[in-house]
């Protein structure tokens, strides 16, 4: 089948971050500024037309895909150059295009010419982040599994640059870490798609790596399976989902603080935007079958990171394992097969990478510009001499804490409600984990923003213009999705519905009703 879009909305909208990373490495090396500005223009254009494909987005069609783009590539190996999105990518290209130029700004002044910590110019790692602002659209638009593929195993490359080159003491065992795990998942769902290109041949004649042709495929259930865990295994790590987690608080820790936002923000979004994509259209009976054991393993990673990050010294290391807690709850959300659920994932999506810019980049102006260190030990009665940034950094915890009236509750919520409906008990025990949430976030805050001023911090200044106008975005979107979530829900829900119809689930009956009353037995 044959598409045809009245202009290309989604090629142009990825090909604009990478014209601008390509402008940004030619130009002279000693014009830093100019490289942070031309960054910076380019992202503010990537958003504004990412805005106005937004305002274009009709949500109330019954098209499951929008702004479809549909070339041939290879057509012997029946790979296409197909793009189009649902609300659902809809959303996670939004957070893409919004976090980048703020994470520009928030790292003006962490690469500087020279930097006796890193080994990369200004303008190279502001060249990193448009080139993995193209890569995040794509793996979003994508709509063959093939490019799909492409494009999620080459935001390996700027990342572990940005890790590797700019990061701190222990960037290279970091990033050599993330790029193997990441590799090793790579290769799993690399196995997993030739064999998906075999048996769609044999099915239909043809072998195809389109989603279109793939969904509703006839493939033998135990081919299924096996399939499955390739792409899983895939995602998995990327999300990432314990036991697959153990690269993150490394490269975390060893990250600038925009790099950790885009890495955590975003990229890992990547992973569990893939099961609800491929893993649940692609291979629905696989997602029944395997569907309690992941829903045991996102339990397990709910109290697992929340635990140890109650322990942590380190607040990016616990930032790092907080963050592996609330994947836990997106995936639960998932794999119980309810509407709710699904669309309560999506907005937990959204609602993380706010509030993991928000946590991160306010810790950032605290180690990198004022003390120099993430130890939590180091700081103490920060809310004396900075009282905005101890501000910021309250409200980021809060939102971290999924406090109602943040979009984080409106998320966490909805994953909750969807759970219980389907098995009650499971709902019971991932509730529990609220409570070591509210213990380690508040600990975090208790240490270092309130108390006695630790020595060399009395003099510190509080957050300059820069840094608030990089923050108040952040905490106006989560107030504002917080209390009217309307606009994500709006584009959200018809994608996870069609997605519930793919797979043939129904949500179930309520458990708890009202009796019904005959009108004698009715009281006045």
């Amino acid at each position: 089948m044959t598409f045809v879009n009245d202009f290309p909305w989604l090629t142009v909208l990825a090909l604009i971050p990478l014209v601008g990373s390509f402008v940004v490495v030619l130009l002279p090396k000693s014009m830093p500024q100019l490289a942070k500005q031309v960054a910076l223009a380019i992202s503010l254009l990537v958003l504004a037309l990412t805005i106005v494909i937004a305002l274009r987005f009709d949500g109330s069609s019954e098209l499951p895909f929008q702004f479809i783009e549909y070339h041939e590539w290879i057509p012997a190996f029946g790979i296409t150059y197909s793009l189009g999105i649902d609300g659902i990518g809809l959303v996670l290209i939004a957070l893409s295009a919004i976090l980048v130029p703020l994470t520009i700004v928030a790292g003006w002044n962490d690469v500087e010419e020279p930097n006796s910590e890193s080994v990369g110019s200004v303008k190279g790692y502001f060249a990193l982040i448009l080139a993995l602002e193209t890569l995040m659209i794509g793996v979003f638009a994508a709509t063959d599994v093939f490019l799909f593929y492409v494009c999620f195993e080459a935001m390996l490359i700027p990342v572990y640059f940005m890790i590797g080159r700019y990061g701190g003491p222990n960037r290279s065992y970091a990033a050599m870490k993330f790029l193997i795990y990441s590799l090793l998942g790579g290769l799993f769902m690399l196995a997993s798609m030739i064999g998906l290109f075999v048996v769609s041949g044999q099915i239909t004649g043809v072998g195809t790596f389109n989603w279109f042709q793939l969904v509703g495929l006839d493939i033998d259930p135990t081919t299924q399976k096996l399939l499955f865990l390739g792409f899983f295994f895939a995602f998995a790590i990327k999300a990432p989902l314990w036991p697959f987690h153990t690269w993150l608080p490394d490269a975390a820790s060893a990250a600038k603080p925009g790099t950790a936002v885009l890495l955590i923000g975003v990229l890992d979004k990547v992973g569990t935007f893939g099961m609800i994509r491929y893993c649940l259209p692609i291979f629905p009976a696989a997602s029944e079958f395997y569907a309690p054991l992941i829903i045991g393993m996102a339990l397990v990673g709910i109290f697992y990171g929340a635990f140890v990050a109650l322990g942590q010294n380190d607040m990016k290391r616990l930032f790092a394992y907080s963050s592996m807690s609330h994947f836990g709850f997106i995936v639960l959300g998932i794999f119980v097969f309810t509407t709710i659920g699904i669309s309560g994932s999506v907005v937990y999506m959204v609602a993380h990478g706010l509030s993991t810019a928000a946590i991160f980049l306010t810790a950032g102006f605290l180690m990198q510009r004022r003390r120099g260190s993430s130890l939590i030990s180091d700081y103490s009665g920060v809310n004396k001499p900075a009282p905005v940034l101890a501000g910021f950094f309250l409200f980021a915890a809060l939102s971290s804490l999924a406090l109602p009236g943040l979009v984080s509750f409106i998320g966490e919520f909805m994953v909750l409600l969807g759970t219980f409906q389907r098995y009650m008990w499971v709902g019971g025990i991932a509730t529990l984990g609220i409570v070591i949430t509210a213990a380690y976030v508040l600990r975090v805050y208790q240490k270092s923003m309130t108390g006695s001023v630790s020595e060399g911090l009395a003099s510190i200044k509080d957050l300059g213009k820069r840094e608030i106008s990089v923050l108040v975005p952040i905490a106006a979107l989560t107030i504002f999705l917080g209390l009217y979530p309307a606009p994500v829900l709006n584009v959200v829900n018809p994608a996870v519905e069609t997605v519930m119809s793919i797979i043939g689930q129904t949500d179930p009956p309520p458990t708890v009703g009202l009796t019904s009353t005959s009108s004698e037995g009715t009281q006045p």
